[in-house]
Order: C-alpha cells, then sequence, then structure tokens
C-alpha cells in the first residue's frame, strides 16, 4: 500500500522518521522530494499534486507536528493538499490532533486524527 507524506519542510526530519517507520510496516511511502529538494513552490506543489491524484496512491498522511509554538500546525501549503486528496477522494491522515483554524473542514472532509499513533493507519 502506498502512503504520499505531506508536511511543512521545516519538519523535514520528523517527515523522514515516519517515512522509515512506515517502511518498516511495509508500506511503500511516497515524499514531497521536490520540496525538499528546494525546487520552487510552483514546480514542487505540481508534482506532489500529481502524487496525491495518482490512483495508486490512496493514502495521504499530513505530519502536522508542532511549529513556532503552534501545535498540531497545518500550513497553508499542507491544506491545499488535505483539500486536494479530498476532492480526488483519499483516506487523509494526520499525524496528530486537529489544527483549530481548520477543525470544521477537517471534521466534515473525514480527515482522521491519528494523535501520534501510526498503528492506527488501515
Amino acid at each position: 500500500m502506498n502512503i504520499v507524506l505531506c508536511g511543512s519542510m521545516k519538519v523535514k526530519d520528523k517527515i523522514l522518521e515516519i517515512k522509515d517507520i512506515l517502511e518498516n510496516k511495509g508500506y511503500n511511502v511516497l515524499l514531497p522530494k521536490e520540496c525538499m529538494q528546494g525546487l520552487p513552490k510552483k514546480v514542487a506543489s505540481r508534482k506532489h499534486f500529481e502524487r496525491i491524484i495518482d490512483s495508486n496512491n490512496n493514502i495521504i498522511l499530513i505530519v502536522n507536528e508542532t511549529k513556532n509554538n503552534i501545535k498540531n500546525y497545518i500550513g497553508p501549503n499542507s491544506f491545499a493538499e488535505i483539500a486536494f486528496a479530498f476532492f480526488y477522494n483519499k483516506t487523509i491522515y494526520l499525524l496528530n490532533d486537529y489544527y483549530e483554524p481548520y477543525l470544521d473542514e477537517l471534521m466534515e472532509w473525514n480527515v482522521a486524527p491519528l494523535k501520534g499513533n501510526i498503528d492506527n493507519i488501515l
């Protein structure tokens, strides 16, 4: 099963840590590698959106760590990825809990918070 990871590049180390954990559990993990390589956001976002809509990739995991002392942070790019995944009927997880400013949308779009427990991925 394929899992596409998303999240702020400020938490790149955590994204890589989650990648290793998931791969050890037998998942094929796809990273926002163009973002990690520092390509322009326009190019990197398009490439990552292509990963999200690929019919072989049905699970999206947002690595929403604390950023700048904001718990469960989801930035504008990650929120766009969530909206895109929702539109394409993907299963969407948050690594941690809901990010309060987007609570209504996240709940209505059936985004599931793992509350730090990766074992809850289907």
